[in-house]
């Protein structure tokens, strides 16, 4: 121990080049892990017993691994069911004075339709007017992607999509219009390939002022 010049006493100060942390184990991410993997078994179990139930003499199996490959990609495709609005947006909510329509085009999107579980698939445009505050523009294609993993119709999608964005930024007006392609009237059933759907919301200025309105749509198109 020293003293400098004016008799103060100087400490020996320890320099570690990088912090030393004390980590404690996340029980809600152990259990969230343990879900998940009871979760993949369940399916992968389910996965085979569907596969098993189509052999005939045209078709003896599929490879080994296919079953645990099918329970992972459908987890993937829903996994909006295991995650949060906060968690998506993250704090990327900024303070702004803009009031003029804020529009993101062409967000590419893909669920999972809740009656024959097989895709639709498009693209959604989502417009804004701010009050005070602005979203993070990747966070925009997040909350889509927040609804569109999970079991949708599209109608819904479209609502909750409009409705998370009016949460998270209180803003005076949203629209929402998705266009989407169901493989499920393509591939089956009346087998119209060439048919697209179009639904939209609109929520405050948007849905009470038909010049606000207006300019969003003609933004879009």
């Amino acid at each position: 121990m020293q003293s400098n010049a004016r008799g103060c006493l100087r400490l020996p100060v320890r320099v570690h080049s990088k912090p030393v942390e004390t980590q404690l184990p996340n029980i809600a991410d152990n259990t969230q892990s343990d879900m998940s993997s009871s979760r993949t078994t369940a399916l992968t179990s389910a996965y085979r017993s569907m596969l098993d139930a189509l052999r005939n003499d045209e078709f003896t199996g599929v490879p080994e691994k296919t079953p645990r490959r099918a329970a992972e990609a459908l987890e993937f495709l829903t996994k909006g069911y295991t995650e949060q609005l906060d968690e998506v947006i993250h704090g990327a909510l900024f303070e702004s004075d803009i009031d003029e329509i804020i529009v993101v085009k062409d967000i590419q999107l893909y669920s999972l339709c809740e009656h024959h579980v097989l895709p639709f698939i498009g693209k959604c445009h989502v417009g804004y007017l701010p009050n005070g505050h602005v979203l993070g523009l990747s966070k925009i294609a997040r909350i889509v992607d927040l609804y569109a993993r999970r079991l949708q119709i599209q109608e819904r999608l479209t609502q909750q999509i409009a409705h998370a964005i009016e949460s998270a930024t209180r803003a005076a007006g949203i629209g929402v219009v998705i266009e989407a392609q169901h493989l499920c009237t393509a591939m089956r059933g009346v087998q119209k390939q060439n048919s697209t759907m179009k639904t939209s919301v609109m929520l405050g200025s948007f849905r009470e002022s038909a010049p606000t309105r207006a300019e969003f749509l003609q933004l879009l198109y």
